[in-house]
C-alpha cells in the first residue's frame, strides 16, 4: 500500500448516470447497484479526468494508502479493448504531463510487439513534464495576439485539474484567479506575466477540495506568496477564505495580494498583506 491521489465518489450524491465511465480510460469505474464506484485502485492514476464529466459533483481527488498504481496493467488491459481506448489513454497521460507514465506505457507497449497508436516525437516523452502538448511550458516564449503578448505559460490551469507538483510551481508565486476574472478583465494577462496559476468558482465547486488541493500544492512546491485575483461580488470572496484555510494547513510562512475586479472591468482593490501567514496565524 502507499499513499496517493486516487477518486473517491460519494454515493449519496452519485445517481448512477454513468457518465464518468467513458472519461476514464483506465477502465477504474464501474457502476454496481447504481452507484459509480472505484472498482480497481490500482488503475486510477489519480489524475481525475473523470471528475468533469460528473453531473453532480460527487466525484473528488483524495490522498489514501491505496495499491499503487500499476501502468503496464493498465496497458494490457487497454490493448484488449483496441487502439482507441489505448490512443485516449496516452493522450491522456502526455496532456497531464505524466512523463514517467507515459514512458512506461510506451516502453511496455514496445516489449509487447506492440507499436503505439499515437505517434511521439523522439524527445516528446521527456518534454512532457505537467504540460499539455499544444501548451509546452516555455517560460521564455512569449506568444503574441495583437499588441499584447500571451503570458499563459502552463496547461492544465483549473486548480481541480493540474497536478500538486509540476515544474511551473517551482516558483515564488502562484496567481489564483476565481472563474469570472478571465473573461471580465481584458489586461489580465499583464498581471500573470509568467507566473503559475490556478482558477476555480468558489461558489460553484467544492471548497473543502479546493482547499486541499492548494494545500499540498503549497507542501511540495517552494511557493512563498499567492495572488488573489477575484470579483468584487460578495460569492467571489471566497477565494480568500480558500488561501487562508490553506496556509494555516502548512509550515511555512506565506505572504498574500489581493486584487479586486469590478464587474466593468476594473482593479478597485490592489492591496498586499505584508504580514506572512502561517499555521495558526
Amino acid at each position: 500500500m502507499v499513499k496517493r491521489d486516487v477518486i473517491e465518489i460519494d454515493r449519496e450524491i452519485c445517481d448512477g448516470c454513468g457518465e464518468c465511465i467513458p472519461a476514464c480510460p483506465e477502465g477504474a469505474i464501474q457502476v454496481i447497484d447504481g452507484k459509480a464506484m472505484l472498482v480497481n485502485e490500482a488503475f486510477c492514476d489519480g489524475l481525475g479526468a473523470c471528475i468533469g464529466d460528473c453531473p453532480k459533483n460527487a466525484i473528488e481527488i483524495t490522498e489514501k494508502d491505496v495499491e499503487p498504481y500499476n501502468e503496464e496493467e493498465v496497458v494490457e488491459k487497454m490493448v484488449q479493448q483496441g487502439p482507441n481506448v489505448l490512443k485516449t489513454h496516452l493522450q491522456h497521460l502526455s496532456d497531464h504531463g505524466q512523463q514517467e507514465l507515459l514512458e512506461t506505457a510506451v516502453n511496455h507497449l514496445k516489449e509487447l510487439g506492440i507499436e503505439p497508436p499515437i505517434e511521439f516525437e523522439a524527445n516528446e516523452i521527456e518534454k512532457t513534464s505537467h504540460s499539455c502538448p499544444g501548451a509546452q511550458i516555455q517560460t521564455d516564449d512569449k506568444k503574441t495576439v495583437g499588441d499584447e503578448e500571451y503570458r499563459l505559460n502552463q496547461w492544465p490551469i483549473q486548480l481541480t485539474l493540474v497536478p500538486v507538483k509540476a515544474p511551473y510551481f517551482q516558483t515564488e508565486e502562484l496567481v489564483f484567479i476565481a472563474d469570472c476574472v478571465t473573461p471580465t478583465y481584458p489586461d489580465i494577462h499583464q498581471i500573470i506575466r509568467g507566473r503559475p496559476l490556478v482558477m476555480g468558482c468558489p461558489k460553484l465547486d467544492e471548497r473543502d477540495s479546493y482547499i486541499n488541493k492548494l494545500t499540498k500544492i503549497l507542501e511540495q512546491n517552494p511557493i512563498e506568496k499567492i495572488t488573489n485575483i477575484h470579483m468584487e461580488v460578495p460569492c467571489c470572496y471566497g477565494t480568500k477564505q480558500i488561501i487562508e484555510k490553506a496556509i494555516e494547513k502548512i509550515d511555512r510562512e506565506i505572504q498574500t495580494k489581493e486584487i479586486i475586479i469590478t464587474v466593468d472591468g476594473e482593479i478597485e482593490q490592489n492591496t498586499t498583506d505584508n504580514r506572512p501567514k502561517k499555521r495558526g496565524y
